[in-house]
């Protein structure tokens, strides 16, 4: 396939959840392949740094310190997008927060606050994005992080975690078909358990099942946890011409987890 169908030179990119893990792996990755980045995180030191690296290539970036639950933050986001790049070519929609608890126990302002996030904080960003892609006349590609407990049950207490993962394999589908008419492309990841910094900080807390890493591998055939580099390939798949025929897919980053029933085994 040649190279130049992942080429993303002359094009705009936003990317919310940019601060750090997959997010920023994702921005400097679609910068690797020629994307100009609009880096949009509440985390002001993370959103830096991922600017440096950007620069770094040279490509130009911005980092924009933006909520995403709040629509007037998000409003603010655009506007700098249209102000220093005039276009909106790739929106990725990263950011994300949990409550762990019992669903028994689950309080409603815990259960707002992460919808507010994970599922609003995402339709802000697509809406915005798909308006000027609309105006724009050629489309363009958004990208939403989904998670392997969008389709199926992680247990844990990661109750309404999922559940709002659920809704953005739905959000997905319901956007590839009702923006398709204007060549906008919306497609959605689903990571495994990735070794982000805040997987890792889970990971190593004392209260966490030590046994628990040992659990976790034995779900995912390819025997090992995900890195953030494992999202960067199929971001820019989908973000570039390599995809232009692939709108309303669920595309799982998960070393065959979704692929293993929950009884099934890779030994024998």
């Amino acid at each position: 396939m040649p190279a130049s169908l992942f080429d993303l030179s002359g094009r705009v990119a936003v990317v919310t959840g940019a601060a750090s893990g997959l997010g920023q792996a994702m921005a400097v990755g679609l910068a690797q392949q020629g994307a100009e980045v609009a880096c949009a995180d509440v985390n002001d030191d993370g959103l830096a740094e991922t600017v440096s690296q950007i620069a770094a290539l040279p490509r130009r970036a911005i980092a924009v310190h933006c909520d995403v639950s709040q629509p007037e933050q998000v409003e603010q986001l655009f506007a700098e997008v249209d102000r220093v790049f005039g276009r909106v070519d790739v929106l990725i929609n990263d950011p994300y927060t949990s409550a762990r608890a019992k669903p028994e126990d689950l309080g409603l302002a815990d259960w707002n606050r992460v919808i507010s996030v994970n599922l609003t904080g995402y339709f802000l960003c697509a809406q915005a994005a798909a308006r000027r892609m609309m105006q724009q006349g050629w489309g363009g590609s958004i990208i939403n992080m989904s998670s392997i407990g969008g389709s199926s049950a992680l247990g844990r207490g990661n109750f309404v975690y999922s559940v709002t993962k659920g809704g953005i394999n739905a959000f997905t589908r319901e956007l590839a078909v009702e923006w398709a008419s204007h060549n906008i492309r919306v497609n959605a990841l689903q990571p495994v358990q990735m070794l982000t910094p805040s997987v890792k900080k889970w990971l190593a807390d004392p209260r966490t099942d030590p046994d628990l890493p040992k659990h976790l591998l034995s779900g995912i055939p390819l025997g090992r946890l995900g890195q953030p580099g494992d999202v960067v390939g199929p971001a820019v798949f989908l973000a570039s011409d390599a995809s232009a025929f692939i709108t309303g897919i669920l595309l799982p980053v998960d070393g065959g987890n979704l692929a293993l029933n929950a009884g099934g085994s890779i030994t024998w």
